[in-house]
C-alpha cells in the first residue's frame, strides 16, 4: 500500500508537469502535502484504505479513493483529483510497487545480510590461510588443504553470486490496459507518452523500463533476480553442511552460552544448530523463490490473475532467506579452530602423500608410478615408517629428490592454499 501510494503520487506530480492546459503544474503547498503523504504513511492509513477495499473489493482503487479523500480542504488538489490514477491500469501501479519493494529489499537487507556472511568469510579466510586441514573428497582422505583455502572457496563464490543480485535489473511499466497506451492516446493523441512513461519510471521512480509488454510487466526481471537469490542461497547451503561436517570432525569448537542446553537428556551436547537453522531456512526460501522464478514470467493471453497470489509470497521467500543469513552469521560468529584435531587428522593421514611422490616419480621417468603407489595405498594403512621404506627403494630417483620427498608431511603438503586464500581475503603476503 505505501509502494502504490508513492507510485500514485508520483505518477498524478508528472501529469501536472506534463504541459497540459486541463492540470497546470502544482504549487510548493500541493507537492509538499503529497510527498508527505508517503514520507508518513503508517499502518492506519494502510488500514483507512484496506477498509475502503472492503466496499470496492479492489486494492488499487481503494488506494486512489484514499488519496482523493486525502485532498478534502485542498481547492488546488480537489480540481485535480481527477488525474489520479490517470489513464492507469492497476498493473501499472502494482508492476512498479513491487519493483519498489524489491529493490529496496535487496538494497537494504538482503545486500547488507549477504555482506556479513561475506565478511566473516572473509576473516576465516584470512586468520587461517595457512592452518592445514585434511581435504576430503567423496568423504575419503584427500590432498590437503587449508582451512582458510576452504573458507575462500566459498567467499569467491558467494561474492559472484552477490554481484549478480546486485546486477538484476528491476523493470516496471506505466502503459495502460494491455500495454498500448489506448486511453492516453484517445485523451491526448499527440503527447509522446512513452517518452513520459520512461521518465517517470526511471527518473522518478529509479527503476528500468519496460517499454514492451501486454497488460502486465512480464516479470521476467524478478524471475532473474530470484534465481539469483536461490543461488546464492544454495552456495550459503552448501557451507552451512560443510561447517556441520567440521563441527562433527572436531575441527571447530562452538563457544558456549550460558544456561544453553544441546539435549534434554544428554548434558555433553554442543549441537551445530544455527547452522541446521539456516539450512532449513535456505531451503524453504529456495522451494517458493524457484516456484516464483518459473511461474511468475507466464500469463495466459495478455493477463491472468495467477501471478497476483503467488506474489503476495514474496516477502515470505525473502523472509525465510534473512532468516536463514542471519542464523549462519550467528553460527560463524561462535566457531573456534581446534588446531590440534586439524594436526592429529592430517598425520593419521600419511597417504595422502602418495600423490606428491607419484607425480616427482614420473617428473624422473620412473616405471608405472602410479600403479606402484596404487598397490602400497590403496585401501591400506599408510604410515610415515610404510611411505619412508618405499621412498627409499626407489633407487632409480635422485638422493635428494628422495631427501626432499621424505621431509614432507601431511600438513606440510598444501601447494598454493595459503597463498589463493590471502589473495581471495585480500590480505598481503
Amino acid at each position: 500500500m505505501h509502494r502504490r501510494v508513492q507510485v500514485e503520487v508520483e505518477w498524478f506530480i508528472a501529469l501536472s508537469d506534463a504541459g497540459f492546459a486541463e492540470f497546470p503544474p502544482l504549487g510548493e503547498g500541493a507537492r509538499g502535502l503529497l510527498r508527505d503523504l508517503v514520507a508518513g504513511f503508517s499502518e492506519a492509513d494502510a488500514r483507512a484504505i484496506k477498509e475502503i477495499e472492503r466496499r470496492t473489493n479492489h486494492d488499487v482503487k481503494a488506494v486512489e479513493y484514499w488519496l482523493r479523500q486525502r485532498f478534502a480542504g485542498h481547492a488546488e488538489l480537489e480540481r485535480a483529483g481527477q488525474f489520479v490514477h490517470f489513464a492507469c491500469t492497476s498493473e501499472d501501479i502494482n508492476n512498479t510497487s513491487h519493483a519498489l519493494m524489491l529493490s529496496a529489499a535487496r538494497g537494504e537487507v538482503l545486500l547488507p545480510a549477504l555482506d556479513e556472511l561475506l565478511g566473516a568469510l572473509a576473516a576465516l579466510a584470512a586468520a587461517e590461510a595457512a592452518t592445514p586441514m585434511l581435504a576430503r573428497t567423496h568423504g575419503q582422505t584427500a590432498s590437503p588443504t587449508t582451512l582458510g583455502k576452504e573458507a575462500a572457496n566459498v567467499h569467491a563464490r558467494l561474492a559472484t553470486a552477490r554481484q549478480r543480485i546486485a546486477a538484476v535489473p528491476l523493470p516496471a511499466k506505466m502503459n495502460g490496459a494491455v500495454g498500448n497506451y489506448n486511453a492516453h492516446l484517445a485523451a491526448w493523441p499527440g503527447f509522446d507518452w512513452e517518452g513520459f512513461a520512461r521518465r517517470v519510471v526511471e527518473e522518478r521512480l529509479g527503476l528500468a523500463f519496460n517499454p514492451m509488454t501486454i497488460q502486465i510487466e512480464p516479470h521476467d526481471g524478478m524471475a532473474e533476480l530470484f534465481d539469483a537469490v536461490a543461488r546464492a542461497n544454495t552456495i550459503c547451503l552448501d557451507w552451512c553442511r560443510d561447517v556441520w561436517g567440521y563441527v562433527s570432525l572436531g575441527y571447530f569448537r562452538q563457544r558456549l552460552k550460558d544456561g544453553e542446553v544441546g539435549s534434554s537428556t544428554m548434558p555433553h551436547k554442543v549441537n551445530p544448530i544455527d547452522f541446521e537453522n539456516a539450512e532449513g531456512n535456505y531451503g524453504l526460501a529456495n522451494a517458493l523463490l524457484n516456484h516464483l522464478a518459473a511461474k511468475l514470467p507466464v500469463s495466459r493471453f495478455q493477463r491472468d490473475l495467477s501471478d497476483s497470489t503467488v506474489l503476495r509470497n514474496m516477502g515470505v521467500a525473502l523472509g525465510y532467506t534473512l532468516l536463514a543469513h542471519d542464523s549462519a552469521a550467528r553460527g560463524m560468529r561462535k566457531l573456534e579452530v581446534d588446531r590440534d584435531a586439524l594436526a592429529a587428522d592430517l598425520d593419521r593421514a600419511w597417504e595422502v602423500l602418495a600423490e606428491a611422490v607419484q607425480t616427482v616419480m614420473r617428473r624422473h621417468g620412473l616405471p608405472d608410478p602410479y600403479e606402484r603407489l596404487k598397490e602400497l595405498t590403496r585401501g591400506r594403512a599408510v604410515t610415515r615408517e610404510s611411505l619412508h621404506a618405499f621412498i627409499d627403494s626407489l633407487h632409480e630417483l635422485p638422493e635428494a629428490e628422495r631427501a626432499r620427498m621424505k621431509a614432507l608431511t601431511p600438513a606440510g603438503y598444501t601447494g598454493a592454499a595459503a597463498a589463493l586464500a590471502r589473495r581471495e581475503a585480500g590480505v598481503a603476503r
